[in-house]
């Protein structure tokens, strides 16, 4: 699960921003958005360092919560 999209328009911040500030295409990030695709760990954190450059005040745990496992 993340919370990309949420952040983001919490934040304020267009999806072609934040995409722009990666210099990744649309679709990489909007697979990421729709969890289409998982990104990776050195992804993920591009995707926060691009939604703190934007203003979005955040860290990886907030974008990309751990999963609670069921008991």
């Amino acid at each position: 699960m993340n919370l990309i999209k949420s952040v983001r328009e919490a934040a304020g911040v267009k999806q072609v921003a934040l995409y722009s500030e990666l210099k990744w295409p649309q679709s990489r990030l909007s697979n990421y958005e729709n969890e289409i695709r998982t990104p990776s760990l050195n992804d993920a954190r591009e995707i926060v360092a691009a939604l703190n450059a934007l203003g979005a005040n955040c860290t990886l745990d907030d974008v990309f919560p751990a999963s609670q496992s069921v008991a």
